[in-house]
């Protein structure tokens, strides 16, 4: 039975990673930031699909010391860990201009520094047991770059760089590190787009549609297995073609 930590998992992509380990039987830690009441939903549906055992953790990932006191803790209560996705992320979009310190260092914080925290603590774990995953999920903002997200896409690049470092660090004690990033998914952001504004995206993406969570979530499964132990240090681009390279 293998025991995972998903950051960010109340809701939204990181829900859909959660609920495929737990349709595999993997014992399951879901992290949630504010949000109790659906992080506690998604365990109960996480059970009733399988789990070998759900826990539900919170905490603010801006804060310094709270990414190696999350990790401890989902180990200590999983009795172990041996997989964990980073997907935790916020956004606090504007124009460089008009981008205020704080906006900048809240993201830089959650979506780039509290990975650092997390995978310090876990390649710990991992090394004892000579096995190990590590699945950052990244963005396509991180690749492309995107007006009025400068403090996310500079995150979100910095995923990919800390990806590819670490991967070659610790690949001969059996951990791989990889990255995901994902274009438009269908999310509660996306459905409140306008129609004209919705209409505009999908014309730039060859798919013509916007992808579903469960789609990235299968990925991030899959970098997660055994049949992946050879892939380590990549970027996994999941966007219906849309930054085809």
């Amino acid at each position: 039975m293998k025991r995972v930590l998903v950051t960010g998992s109340s809701r939204g992509i990181g829900k859909a990673i959660a609920l495929e380990f737990a349709r595999k039987g993997f014992a399951v830690a879901i992290h949630y930031g504010g949000n109790e009441e659906a992080a506690r939903e998604t365990a109960a549906e996480a059970g009733r699909l399988g789990a070998a055992t759900t826990v539900t953790l919170g905490a603010d990932l801006a804060e310094p010391t709270a990414p190696a006191r999350l990790l401890k803790e989902a180990a200590q209560r999983l009795g172990g860990l041996d997989i964990l996705v980073n997907n935790a992320g916020i956004t606090r979009d504007g124009l460089l201009i008009r981008m205020k310190d704080a906006d900048w260092d809240a993201v830089i914080a959650t979506n780039l520094s509290a990975v650092f925290g997390l995978t310090r603590e876990a390649v710990k774990l991992m090394m004892k047991s000579r096995w190990g995953r590590v699945v950052n999920v990244s963005s396509i903002a991180g690749l492309m770059g995107n007006p009025g997200q400068a403090n996310y896409a500079a995150a979100k690049a910095g995923l990919l760089g800390f990806t590819k470092s670490v991967a070659k660090e610790y690949a001969a004690r059996g951990v791989t590190v990889n990255a995901v990033a994902p274009g438009f998914i269908e999310s509660d952001m996306t459905a409140k787009l306008p129609e004209k504004v919705r209409q505009e995206y999908l014309k730039a993406i060859p798919a013509a549609r916007f992808g579903r969570a469960a789609e990235v979530a299968k990925l991030v499964a899959f970098l997660a297995s055994d049949d992946a132990s050879y892939i380590n240090g990549q970027t996994i681009v999941i966007d219906g073609g849309l930054y085809a390279h």
